[in-house]
């Protein structure tokens, strides 16, 4: 069975192309949501498919794999989840399971007012520089981060976010109100974003790097027009032992470890 680490787009396609192949997949996936979306598109004939939607660290992980017999780990995660990149390989090294990483491609960012910085802390630093309504499009799991920033304590902040009842909840209980809050699935046009931007009075946009699936491009098109500078938080850089770039790598990988 292939383990895949499937908590984005990439990553439920990565199952979905598996699956149908004839492969037997156990994916894990960061809640009930993407849950959901795996079972919903899920071919008819395909591979068996189990869904693991609970936390798993390095332990979780190695006893996954034995009770599972796990022969080869997929991970696409986001870019951004490095501690559970670093346990995916920690735990496969432990039990000498291959491993390979998915990454998909960064956004060539050509855009002059873009900022690049490192951390969530330099990005509050560095968005407080720009004006009073600050415009968060880095999800929730860190929203906390740019909430209870000292540089952030006199602005405006608007969080874009995923439609669930956890999410809302998180945002409420950390003070934000409803015209702070936009709780809506993209990825968004360039025009969606505008409308938006225009509409929140955004002085600056932070965003991460997550590449064009993750609709960063329109983000940096929409902010361009409005002349906004963009605060990115750039991609953690991890040494992964494998790389691949497209699900045919991935293919290719797992066939050559399913197959010896």
């Amino acid at each position: 069975m292939i383990f895949t680490a499937a908590g984005t787009q990439d990553g439920r396609e990565i199952v979905r192309r598996l699956c149908a192949v004839g492969y037997d997949v156990a994916a894990s996936v960061v809640s009930s949501y993407g849950q959901q979306l795996l079972m919903e598109q899920r071919e008819k004939g395909s591979g068996r498919l189990v869904v693991n939607d609970t936390p798993l660290d390095e332990e979780g992980l190695r006893t996954f794999f034995k009770e599972y017999g796990i022969r080869v780990f997929v991970d696409a995660t986001h870019p951004y989840a490095v501690n559970v990149s670093r346990n995916a390989m920690t735990a496969c090294a432990a039990e000498g399971i291959p491993y390979i990483r998915f990454e998909r491609d960064l956004t060539d960012i050509s855009y002059e007012n873009v900022h690049l910085v490192h951390s969530y802390e330099e990005a509050a630093e560095t968005a407080a520089r720009f004006g009073k309504n600050v415009f968060l499009t880095t999800g929730s799991r860190n929203l906390e981060r740019f909430v209870k920033a000292k540089p952030l304590a006199d602005c405006t902040l608007i969080a874009r976010v995923l439609p669930t009842a956890d999410v809302i909840a998180l945002c409420e209980g950390l003070g934000l109100a409803p015209a702070q809050i936009i709780a809506m699935q993209g990825p968004f046009s360039r025009e969606l974003n505008r409308t938006m931007y225009e509409k929140y009075k955004a002085d600056v946009i932070v965003t991460k790097n997550s590449g064009t699936i993750g609709g960063t491009d329109a983000k940096f098109q929409a902010a361009e027009d409005l002349g906004l500078p963009v605060v990115v938080i750039d991609r953690p850089v991890l040494d992964y032992p494998r790389m691949a770039h497209s699900f045919e790598e991935v293919k290719h990988f797992v066939d050559s470890v399913m197959g010896s």
